[in-house]
């Protein structure tokens, strides 16, 4: 496996923010993470991307460990957090450029690598724009560009599509296709239309915990198999299947 997670937990203090969560991607796979809001999620995302360090649990990206290798595991990753990391007072133009040269880009590859993410997201409009100017759909779509730029192995996505209006999110859609023909693809998101639009395989968390993992087919006839008799089970069917019996839990509690 080209991306393997293993019982990856974190504490804050009393709170476990995540519990042993373990999941795997390959090559050329486009993997959604689902779930509701404070699920986990993005607290996945950060150690992943070695900002945060575990309590316990392990991760691996192309053989690479994110704890005793974070270095290596940084120059494989392309991240883009659900508020993109951008400087408001710079052009987007200059603000790729300090970027790729902050990932090691020089030269006509830098050139040629600008010019790519320019097309590729979109961003020709604005590409004398300063940050501040653009609306919430193109500095998401500047926050993209900059995961790019440096051509990474792994792209994390965290609520890529945020702020974006429909033949954006289309738009996006189809560029995240494109890119898992050589790339693995990590995305999170709490709109099922989004995983079941590009994901191969999906991973559900909920409160910390992962509740089910495979494709929408397998999930499905995991579904089945607890005696849901529907024969024609969307992603919203089987979202509400595995969270349902979890929230009854919760209403006996109070």
């Amino acid at each position: 496996r080209a991306f393997d997670v293993q019982n990856l937990s974190m504490n804050y203090g009393s709170f476990k923010a995540l519990d042993g969560v373990s999941f795997q991607a390959r090559e050329k796979e486009i993997l959604g993470l689902l779930g509701p809001n404070g699920a986990g999620k993005t607290t996945a995302m950060r150690i992943l991307t070695t900002y945060l360090h575990p309590t316990s649990g392990s991760a691996k990206i192309e053989g690479f460990d994110i704890l005793e290798q974070a270095k290596e595991v940084r120059k494989l990753i392309g991240y883009l957090p659900e508020t993109a990391p951008l400087y408001m007072d710079m052009q987007v133009e200059e603000y790729l450029q300090f970027v790729g040269s902050a990932r090691g880009l020089e030269g006509s590859h830098l050139l040629k690598r600008m010019k790519w993410v320019q097309d590729a997201c979109d961003i020709s409009f604005v590409w004398k724009h300063t940050m501040s100017e653009l609306s919430k759909g193109y500095r998401q779509r500047v926050g993209l560009a900059q995961a790019l730029i440096h051509d990474p192995k792994v792209l994390i996505l965290d609520e890529p599509t945020s702020g974006l209006d429909p033949l954006q999110i289309i738009g996006i859609r189809d560029l995240i296709r494109s890119l898992a023909k050589e790339k693995i693809i990590i995305f999170s998101t709490h709109i099922l239309s989004e995983v079941e639009a590009i994901a191969d395989k999906i991973v559900i968390i909920n409160e910390g915990k992962i509740i089910a993992q495979g494709s929408q087919q397998e999930l499905a006839s995991q579904v089945r198999a607890r005696g849901e008799t529907k024969t024609d089970l969307n992603l919203e069917d089987i979202f509400i299947s595995f969270l349902a019996p979890l929230s009854r839990k919760e209403r006996l509690k109070i």
